[in-house]
């Protein structure tokens, strides 16, 4: 089994996960023709992404070293972005076999109504997989320990898609959307404890800003091609270079912060017929059922308060990043997908700007020290999946760890890691019961939902 993990993983996930999302598209149906298309969109987008990440570390470990030097920082964790975070997570024996396990998860937890939602957003699967790799490398390359984070915080991220799903499918005019994605599902514990002291301030909830108004007054800025020349040529001011290269960085930031939504595309066009055929699957079988279908967050970023509030918080994130105490990690390729902390944020504040800004700070900023706590595993990972594959997103610049606000600021993430790390097996059992309590949970609200559902329709029959 050793064996057999080892030459999957030294084919690297350009080659892997095309012949992975090949088989699966045709054990699902898919015509082999289509599958494969499928499989090749999502091989041509790790080789994207190993080539935008490589511009980035080779041309910004330098000035970052120099920033350090001349200002006394210790931001040694060095933002490979999700990028890193995803080659990690599929370029390891946890990763390899990922997307079956889970799904054969999801589908032992419909039956027993632990959950109501499908998870069909295959791509953020890589946020488990990236969990359960880490964990793999604590315990020396143990996949027992990397299969049970990562199952871990499936089941959890499940329970919360289904608890969350009727604010998310009511704010967003979404009906049977629900969002199984952990990285935005761990904000909701943030959101509910800030709101509710918000709320206790006088006049706070009052407080808020015309989000529509100002999405249209930033206007250019808000393109995040813009917003990365103007991240890139500070940092190259910062660092005392010549003008020369201060614009050299600039287009160089834009270009990343621009050029990885674009890759990202071509993750969702190879994911998009296998997730569309699973839904025709899903929704076959399990006709007349209430079914929630989880589906990326992508759908709702778009939001206007998520732009405005992005805007303001990346200024305010990277100088607070530099005061920090006890942070070592400076945000930079991570910027591009800030836009993913909002959309579980929004059904509980209302769209509230000031609110979603002060839940959405306080969030990054305890994040900053997951990022930095995880920083030597995560290097571990990263520097054993580019030793075996040469994948270039999992490169990190000599001198430097690796980090990355997603997945790695995550609270669900960060928690499993820590509890395995530091107390083990105590650790592990509270995991169990955390997760068994909440599926415990979901279940009894599931069937109450179906008893009054069933008792509406026979209070109808007896009517007629």
């Amino acid at each position: 089994m050793e064996q057999v993990f080892s030459y999957i993983i030294s084919l690297g996930a350009s080659v892997m996960m095309p012949i992975i999302f090949t088989v699966i598209g045709l054990c699902i149906g898919m015509k082999f023709g289509k599958a494969l298309k499928s499989g090749l969109f999502v091989g041509v987008g790790f080789v994207g992404l190993g080539i935008v990440t490589g511009l980035l570390t080779s041309n910004f470990s330098d000035p970052l070293t120099a920033i350090s030097e001349l200002y006394h920082l210790q931001l040694n964790v060095f933002d490979m972005g999700w990028p890193a975070a995803a080659a990690v997570a599929y370029n390891t024996a946890v990763g390899a076999l990922i997307i079956p396990i889970c799904l054969g998860v999801n589908f032992l937890m419909v039956l027993t109504k632990t959950t109501r939602t499908v998870n069909i957003d295959l791509w953020n699967y890589w946020h488990f997989a990236f969990i359960g790799a880490v964990v793999y490398f604590v315990f020396d390359q143990s996949l027992f320990w990397g299969y049970f984070a990562a199952i871990i915080c499936y089941m959890i991220t499940l329970v919360m898609a289904d608890l969350t799903a009727e604010k998310f499918q009511k704010y967003y005019n979404l009906p049977g959307i629900s969002v199984p994605q952990p990285f935005c599902q761990s904000f909701v514990p943030f959101t509910l404890c800030i709101d509710w002291v918000l709320n206790k301030i006088p006049g706070f909830s009052k407080l808020d800003i015309d989000a529509e108004g100002l999405k249209k007054k930033f206007g250019v800025l808000g393109e995040p091609l813009i917003l990365g020349v103007i991240v890139g040529a500070l940092i190259g001011a910062v660092a005392q270079l010549d003008i020369k290269k201060i614009l050299f960085l600039g287009v160089t930031m834009g270009a990343v912060m621009e050029l990885i939504p674009r890759i990202t595309k071509l993750f969702i066009d190879g994911l998009m017929p296998i997730s569309e055929k699973t839904k025709e699957i899903v929704n076959k079988k399990f006709n007349g059922k209430k079914v929630h279908i989880g589906m990326s967050p992508a759908l709702v970023i778009g939001h206007p308060t998520t732009l405005v509030v992005t805007l303001l918080l990346i200024p305010t994130y990277l100088v607070l990043a530099v005061i920090l105490p006890g942070n070592q990690f400076l945000p930079l390729a991570s910027l591009a997908g800030l836009f993913y902390l909002f959309p579980m944020m929004l059904p509980f504040t209302q769209g509230n700007v000031v609110k979603t800004f002060v839940v959405g700070l306080v969030a990054l900023l305890v994040g900053l020290w997951f990022v930095t706590d995880m920083a030597p595993d995560f290097t571990k990972a990263a520097a054993a999946v580019f030793a075996a594959t040469q994948d270039k997103a999992a490169d990190v610049p000599a001198g430097f760890e690796a980090g990355s606000m997603d997945f790695s600021s995550s609270l669900f993430g960060y928690a499993i890691y820590a509890a395995l790390k530091y107390i083990k097996w105590i650790g592990a059992g509270a995991l169990v019961v955390v997760t068994l309590a909440m599926m415990f949970v979901n279940r009894r609200n599931i069937l109450a939902d179906e008893k009054r559902v069933a008792e509406e329709l026979s209070s109808e029959k007896v009517s007629e």
